[in-house]
């Protein structure tokens, strides 16, 4: 099981030209990232290189081929907002970091840590983060399994929330539950 974890961790890097859309503040990438997903594009929430960083560390990744449909979507809902592009050899800063703790997978999505049993999919703790929604998200999401988790996440409003949901994705991902 940790054989196939490992393998899905290290799997070879997407070498498709990307692009990252940089916003204000966090609640605008926030909101770009799902409303872009919503109309089927292929997204991600990533912290920009810090000498792209525009007052936020949150930008949403893309694929430099859909530029031009996202921008229209992006001027209708009125965003102010900044395209860049990446070299392939330039990547955003992963989110979310993996370790291996006894037989525990602990995820780090910021100052967020989640910690989950593979074997299972169980979330044994979550620690971190000092926004006012994550002791009512930790208390409801300790000893559930992460596929309850998602609909707990709709409680979740904070930038804390949004790191906890990062890592519940990862950990979806990773253990495949």
């Amino acid at each position: 099981m940790l054989k196939q974890i490992k393998e899905r961790l290290f799997k070879k890097k997407d070498l498709r030209e990307k692009g990252l859309i940089l916003v204000e503040n966090v609640a605008n990438a926030m909101a770009v990232e799902e409303i872009l997903k919503e109309h089927g594009f292929s997204v991600r929430g990533v912290a920009p290189p810090i000498y792209l960083r525009k007052g936020c560390d949150l930008a949403v990744e893309f694929d430099l081929v859909e530029q031009m449909g996202i921008e229209r979507i992006l001027k209708k809902i009125q965003i102010i907002y900044e395209i860049v592009s990446l070299s392939t050899s330039e990547r955003p800063l992963e989110i979310t970091k993996t370790k291996e703790i006894d037989n525990y997978i602990l995820i780090r999505a910021a100052n967020m840590k989640l910690t989950i049993e593979p074997k299972t999919g169980i979330i044994v703790n979550i620690s971190g983060g000092g926004c006012p929604d994550i002791p009512f998200l930790s208390k409801n999401l300790i000893g559930k399994h992460l596929k309850e988790a998602n609909k707990i996440m709709e409680n979740g409003y904070s930038l804390c929330a949004y790191m906890l949901k990062k890592a519940l994705e990862k950990a979806l991902k990773i253990t495949k539950c």
